[in-house]
């Protein structure tokens, strides 16, 4: 009973805390402290998502398909990289530089040159998006094998295990935490980068969206729209959670415990 006790307090207080940040934003636009075409109210922004709801929505499958795509192109890519710098050290020394490499690039920078040399379908999209999650899985994954367990490793070589059996036993379980956190990253960088790579061109995605919502002045659309991103990047990470308890019983049970 404390524990529920406990748990719905944690869940409770920041929701309370956005509570009160809304009623203050709405209260200081009501004021008219700040112009409403700067800050637009909670309520218009709310009206403007209702309104533009079903245009928001087609823009919502175009970015989310391309996050879909990135992602699990991202996570294979990032998959086959950690297996081989774990089973090859002189892949890991010559290969591992180069992704931290990636990571010091802009990606702001970099999108224009992939529309540039991709055009404006979807092609740029992805490969941003896969830039942007590929590192998070990789590192997690790479330290996930690197963390399994020696003394376990070591029975399993005394045994005549194949490395094949090492890795599928030992390994590959011993990795699903940290693969799960770096996927959590990623989830939300999807977007997050679908959306930079839709500022630059395209015709459908709420990165195009927000581009022509932010021309015409329209900043009620922008806050809904941002607000919207960031709801569903949250459902993403959500998503994960769950895949992470489905994949990893063992570890409820753990907390179950605790």
């Amino acid at each position: 009973m404390k524990r529920r006790l406990q748990n719905t307090t944690s869940k409770s207080i920041p929701l309370l805390v956005i509570l009160a940040l809304l009623m203050i934003w709405q209260l200081l636009s009501m004021s008219g402290l700040i112009p409403k075409f700067m800050l637009p109210s909670p309520v218009d922004v709310v009206r403007a998502f209702a309104g533009d709801f079903p245009l928001l929505m087609e823009h919502t499958r175009a970015t989310l398909a391309e996050a879909f795509f990135g992602l699990s192109l991202g996570i294979l890519l990032a998959f086959g990289a950690a297996v081989l710098m774990d089973r090859f050290p002189l892949v890991y020394k010559g290969m591992y530089p180069l992704i931290v490499l990636t990571q010091t690039i802009p990606t702001i920078a970099i999108a224009p040159l992939l529309v540039l040399w991709m055009g404006y379908e979807m092609a740029p999209k992805i490969t941003l998006i896969v830039i942007t999650t590929f590192f998070p899985i990789t590192v997690g994954l790479l330290e996930g094998f690197r963390s399994a367990d020696k003394d376990a490793v070591d029975l399993m070589k005394a045994m005549g295990a194949s490395r094949m059996q090492i890795f599928r036993f030992i390994k590959l379980p011993g990795s699903l935490s940290h693969f799960f956190a770096g996927l959590r990253v990623s989830a939300a960088y999807s977007i997050v980068g679908a959306v930079i790579a839709e500022w630059l061109g395209g015709y459908y995605g709420l990165g195009v969206y927000m581009v022509r919502v932010k021309k015409s002045y329209s900043f009620d659309k922008m806050f809904a729209v941002i607000f919207l991103i960031s709801a569903i990047s949250l459902l993403l990470m959500g998503l994960v959670d769950v895949l992470k308890k489905t994949a990893m019983p063992w570890e409820r049970v753990r907390e179950d415990k605790t």
